[in-house]
């Protein structure tokens, strides 16, 4: 079963995607900001990453950043979900290292779809 570390800062963003990607048979971890996610990426890393943008303590590009840097840290697909849906934001998601790029609000047949095309399912 392959491992999702979902990181938001709201509670109920993470119960939802714990929700959709457990019907999908991934296993999920939880981490409210990403100083939380990279101590857990340094554990045990993830085989994706369902990370928000605006966090408190590391936000999600930062985390990203770090991520991308540990050993390991490149094999995680990271798909960005977060309200900030500008062309500006998307690029710098992508340069930065995320695989895809989900806009808030959701459902199943959005990360559904983008998790297959990342080979994710």
């Amino acid at each position: 079963m392959k491992h999702c570390l979902v990181v938001d800062d709201s509670s109920v963003i993470r119960k939802v995607a714990r929700r959709i990607l457990e019907d999908l048979s991934f296993t999920i971890t939880e981490a409210e900001d990403g100083q939380q996610a990279l101590e857990q990426c340094k554990q045990h890393m993830p085989d994706a990453v369902l990370l928000d943008w605006n966090m408190p303590v590391m936000d999600g590009l930062e985390f990203l950043a770090q991520l991308r840097k540990l050993d390991g840290g490149q094999s995680p697909k990271v798909v960005f979900c977060t309200t900030e849906n500008d062309v500006g934001h998307i690029a710098r998601a992508l340069r930065a290292g995320a695989n895809e790029y989900i806009m808030k609000p959701f459902d199943r047949e959005i990360v559904e779809a983008k998790f297959q095309e990342v080979g994710l399912i």
